[in-house]
């Protein structure tokens, strides 16, 4: 694990007026970033989805958070896998428009 980035979860709460306003909670965790394979490219384009990096983890660190921050850009996370017979969980992250939310 040689690189950092941050996890993202958000909680939403209702004001006074019972509007949904939403809370960000960051935590920062070390990773490993691959590249995006090419099957899984191709697979996650037919389904609409624009992959960018694969994040490896503990996968203890892993708390279900939907967004990743990686050198101040965010992204959002589509998919995930459990490494069989490790410790380690697989992130799959795209890159959207908006606030990734």
């Amino acid at each position: 694990m040689d690189d950092v980035l941050k996890l993202i979860s958000k909680t939403y709460t209702k004001d006074k007026y019972g509007v949904q306003k939403a809370t960000e909670t960051e935590r920062e965790i070390f990773c490993e970033v691959r590249s995006i394979a090419r099957n899984e490219f191709f697979e996650a384009g037919r389904n609409g989805l624009n992959p960018e990096y694969e994040f490896i983890i503990a996968e203890a660190e892993y708390q279900g958070e939907s967004l990743i921050e990686y050198r101040g850009k965010r992204y959002g996370i589509y998919r995930t896998y459990i490494e069989p017979n490790t410790d380690f969980i697989e992130l799959y992250a795209e890159r959207k428009g908006g606030d990734n939310g």
